[in-house]
């Protein structure tokens, strides 16, 4: 890859990477809010779901950051970010949540993208020897 193709994959995962990082660094400000607003939607065990919710967010939006098992990791994200779309935002008669649901869409796009695709040469999968994105011919 040359310099001018090697900076979009980086770039688009630190873009993608910042959602889930300042949404699971909010959840650590608010436990007991986040803890009950899981349980006010009929999910079972809100603290486990709040602890879950950390460590996809938190820890997948740095993975996806640095570029590290980026393929599972993103696949990790999209299917964590479908299932949130159901559950938080399955009201489609409120035109917000249906813009929130369409959003968790578009994001799951992306993230399918890099699952697809790869980190790129800017990674940590890249200087490991794992599959990187090849360049179009």
């Amino acid at each position: 890859m040359t310099p001018s193709t090697s900076w979009p994959p980086a770039f688009g995962r630190l873009l993608i990477a910042i959602l889930f990082l300042l949404s699971g660094l909010s959840k650590i400000a608010a436990p007991d809010a986040i803890i009950g607003y899981i349980g006010s939607v009929g999910l079972p065990a809100p603290q486990l779901g709040y602890a879950i919710a950390l460590i996809v967010e938190i820890g997948g939006g740095l993975l996806l950051v640095v570029g590290f098992q980026t393929r599972m990791v993103a696949l990790v994200l999209a299917v964590f970010t479908v299932v949130a779309a159901l559950a938080f935002h399955n009201d489609f008669a409120d035109q917000n949540q249906m813009i929130h649901f369409l959003k968790n869409i578009a994001i799951t796009g992306g993230l399918l993208q890099v699952a697809s695709f790869g980190a790129g040469s800017f990674s940590l999968d890249a200087r490991l020897g794992r599959a990187v994105a090849k360049p179009a011919s």
